[in-house]
């Protein structure tokens, strides 16, 4: 039976981490092994955790390494066939696990698979069963997301992006592409990854048999400024990292159409904040490389705080 390796990225949300391990007690996969990390650790849960799902290990890290770095301490540790990225606000369904690595399995040319995912809230409405292929020009692409869901079904479709909330990639897929960029943060990141990955051969699918619940946003929280500044940052960044010729018509796009229309709204709705943020991730990028590590504008005391 091929080890599987669940990973999970705790930033001071100890209840909710909680409720995630003991929510994987159902699992009906047998060789599994759990790993919490704690990112900008300042409290010891280390005992409640193992309690709620024996065996757990536990990294810490002082600095808050974004949701890259705090999966690729974890990646590090794992001695799984497969890697389960899980965030810490799901509950997974007790079948999940072996649906995904019997398709790894079956297809081996597979990278990545994905379940659906379902809001936690309302367990009725689909969150992620998929994404259409990336447009290079506006760095747009759709999820099935607020649609009722149908009947679950044992199908598996190709898919042009994971979900970070919920991903298993085979250890042959890291070990060929490397780690995550960990300059992302937080969003994008697992959309460059899963690129990178798909560009070295490997196939991205969906699951639709296979099922987690997502309680959503308990880091950033919903609407965030933080959210809006790392998601357009990011945007611009993964833009610049893989779309080619084609990110300056992408940077034309942004400037006569994204930025003026989202600045309007904010400051129609007197979102000062949401304003600032805005801004500071688009100048983020034409300060520093695709390749710098500073997190920026307010936003650096992340790491320590």
């Amino acid at each position: 039976m091929a080890k599987v390796s669940i990973i999970t990225v705790n930033f001071r949300q100890g209840a909710y981490t909680l409720d995630f391990l003991k929510s994987l007690r159902s699992t009906r996969y047998q060789d599994l092994e759990v790993i919490v990390v704690e990112n900008g650790w300042i409290e010891d849960m280390d005992s409640l955790y193992e309690e709620a799902y024996p065996s757990t290990k536990i990294i810490h890290s002082k600095e808050n390494l974004g949701f890259a770095g705090g999966n690729n301490l974890g990646i590090q540790e794992a001695t799984g066939d497969y890697i389960f990225f899980l965030n810490n606000d799901t509950e997974v369904h007790p079948d999940t696990v072996n649906h995904l690595v019997e398709e790894m399995k079956k297809d081996k040319s597979l990278g990545v698979i994905c379940p659906r995912i379902y809001y936690y809230d309302q367990p009725e409405m689909l969150q992620y069963a998929g994404y259409t292929p990336m447009n290079w020009f506006t760095a747009q692409n759709q999820v099935n997301h607020h649609k009722k869901a149908v009947e679950l079904e044992d199908r598996v479709e190709v898919t042009a992006f994971a979900h970070g909330a919920a991903m298993m990639i085979s250890r042959d897929a890291i070990n060929k592409t490397g780690l995550m960029h960990e300059n992302y943060f937080l969003y994008y990141e697992e959309l460059d990854w899963v690129h990178r990955i798909n560009k070295n051969g490997y196939g991205v699918k969906v699951h639709h048999g296979a099922y987690v619940l997502h309680k959503e946003s308990v880091s950033t929280g919903k609407g965030s400024p933080l959210k809006t500044y790392f998601q357009t940052r990011n945007r611009i960044l993964f833009m610049r990292r893989n779309a080619g010729a084609r990110r300056w018509i992408f940077f034309l796009f942004f400037l006569v159409a994204v930025l003026p229309k989202h600045l309007l709204t904010y400051l129609l709705a007197k979102k000062w904040e949401h304003a600032k943020s805005l801004l500071a991730g688009a100048c983020w990028n034409l300060r520093h490389s695709t390749t710098s590590n500073e997190i920026g504008y307010l936003y650096d005391k992340l790491r320590f705080s």
